[in-house]
């Protein structure tokens, strides 16, 4: 009868069924990467069965490129809702600095699958025909920011958009990417509200002092230096 229900289930709504597949997938591969990512629980978690999910996306690898590909369709979408291009060219950069940082912190999964990838060298991005695609309008949008810089007078010279959003992800990415064995040798909890607050403002002024040839100084959101106390003293 279950069996019944959930064949029924697919057969009504099957593109439900797939944006369930993709969700439980997703979730799969970031915790336990391609190779320790199970078929049978991905099935289970999206409610249905190996053929359903066959039929849907393909083969372990055809999926694992589909939530990969999804994966950068989604930042890159909502990073086109930033409305970059009637802000002020620093206002600009500081706004995709903000959004950078806030989306890692929101979406760990997205990192987790970045450093799957990596450590395959790229071998199923490869296989993309969407991904390149997606990135040339975002590459644009950056490179529009800097020449209105440029011509504002704000920016000095025109940096090359790409070296420039590669930097700003690498900020948060590291940070984020390394922050549990950082905050061990460090003796500070990185991910504590106040130490992610103080990363977001010291990224925006490091990115806008390199941008306009100003000291950091200047771009500082205000905020009070507070002593560090490392996570082993007693106070």
């Amino acid at each position: 009868m279950d069996k019944a229900k959930r064949v029924l289930k697919w057969q009504r709504d099957p593109e439900g069924m797939r944006l369930r597949i993709l969700e439980a997938a997703k979730q799969e591969f970031a915790a336990h990467g391609l190779a320790g990512a199970r078929v049978d629980r991905i099935a289970a978690k999206a409610d249905a069965n190996k053929r359903m999910l066959y039929y849907h996306v393909g083969n372990k690898e055809d999926l694992y490129l589909t939530v990969l590909e999804g994966a950068y369709e989604k930042i890159r979408a909502e990073e086109r809702g930033l409305d970059l291009e009637h802000l002020d060219p620093p206002e600009a950069i500081k706004r995709l600095i903000d959004f950078t940082w806030s989306y890692f912190l929101r979406n760990p999964e997205f990192l987790a699958l970045l450093n799957t990838e990596n450590l395959a060298r790229a071998k199923h991005l490869k296989r993309s025909t969407k991904v390149k695609s997606m990135h040339s309008p975002f590459v644009e949008m950056i490179r529009t920011v800097v020449n209105r810089g440029v011509a504002s007078g704000d920016f000095p010279v025109a940096v090359d958009p790409v070296q420039l959003y590669i930097s700003i992800a690498a900020l948060s990415f590291f940070y984020l990417s390394n922050s549990a064995t950082l905050s061990v040798i460090f003796g500070r909890d990185l991910l504590a509200h106040d130490a992610k607050d103080e990363r977001r403002d010291h990224m925006v002024a490091l990115v806008l002092a390199a941008l306009t040839g100003k000291s950091s100084a200047v771009f500082a959101r205000g905020r009070a230096a507070k002593p560090k106390v490392a996570l082993h003293q007693t106070v």
